[in-house]
């Protein structure tokens, strides 16, 4: 199905190619300035620590529904051996083979494109079998650190978790941004909690992928008006899935990652945060979420923490 001109039209009012030059390959993350981070430094009063990965492990989220991106393999390469002989230290070292996408991510701006272009209008060919994303690979994110944002749908709708058809709007968005008592600003990273990584917590990882609720197509203008740097949340999809205009797969991705150059991120557990920013009252926090710098990856994984 050819993307139908209603995806065009967003795609022209939250385009940001050329803003930050021709040459830019970061997108949004120009957002966040040093003042931003500063900024983001003063939300910290307790100190509350927050962890907000899954764990790496063999029996994952993944579910085979997408080819090639597996669970963690993890193995011993040695074990207690005295590489230098006997009665010197004994080392043990181990070896991981997995999906950059597996578990807690980020999209780069590369892995997606549409009509043969990624962001900033390079051509999708620049990404190759040898050299991975040549232009906008995930290691030119060289750091993600800024004041995040929890945008708790799920309990501003008053629910423990988002039913699986549930579009998330911007709506939505404006009634967990005032649950959260403070307005989204730029250069935030705003994490959109559902609730629905609690059905792969619950050990059902099926149906944690579907159905599944997410983003709707109606968000990306509201995260562009917002000049939102990065964009979270808690399920394998990021946008609702199936998608609500049929035959229509990933136009939010589209939109994010190549029309308006902003990392996207899945699989955040964002229970313990909801929790947390419950029980103290305030939402926004400084976030560290630092992408593995793979020369050339269209995603990383990555292990966030919310400092409150």
């Amino acid at each position: 199905m050819a993307l139908p001109e209603e995806f065009h039209d967003i795609a022209k009012r939250v385009n940001n190619w050329g803003r930050w030059g021709a040459a830019d390959e970061i997108g949004t993350l120009n957002l966040i300035t040093d003042e931003v981070v500063r900024g983001a430094a003063a939300e910290i009063r307790s100190g509350r620590r927050v962890p907000l990965a899954l764990p790496l492990r063999e029996d994952g989220v993944q579910t085979g529904m997408i080819p090639g991106r597996v669970n963690p393999m993890h193995t011993m390469v040695q074990i207690n051996q005295e590489i230098f002989g006997p009665g010197t230290v004994a080392c043990s070292d181990d070896a991981v083979t997995m999906g950059l996408q597996a578990a807690t991510h980020w999209d780069a701006l590369t892995h997606v494109s549409h009509s043969g272009k990624i962001y900033n209008g390079r051509p999708a060919s620049g990404i190759t079998a040898h050299a991975g994303a040549e232009f906008s690979g995930i290691d030119k994110a060289r750091h993600i650190v800024s004041r995040g944002v929890l945008l708790d749908v799920a309990r501003a709708r008053g629910v423990d978790r988002l039913a699986g058809g549930h579009s998330v709007t911007p709506e939505d968005l404006e009634a967990a941004e005032e649950l959260a008592g403070t307005r989204v600003r730029a250069g935030d990273i705003v994490l959109v909690r559902t609730g629905q990584v609690q059905l792969y917590l619950a050990g059902d990882k099926h149906a944690y992928a579907f159905p599944s609720p997410g983003l709707s197509v109606r968000t990306p203008e509201w995260f562009h008006a917002r000049d939102v740097a990065a964009v979270a949340n808690d399920t394998m999809t990021f946008e609702i899935f199936p998608p609500e205009i049929e035959g229509l797969w990933l136009p939010v991705h589209a939109l994010d990652l190549v029309e308006m150059g902003m990392l996207q991120g899945q699989n955040w557990n964002l229970e313990e945060l909801s929790t947390a920013c419950g029980q103290e009252g305030r939402y926004a926090f400084l976030l560290s979420a630092m992408p593995e710098p793979f020369v050339g990856g269209t995603g990383t994984p990555v292990a966030p923490v919310a400092v409150l």
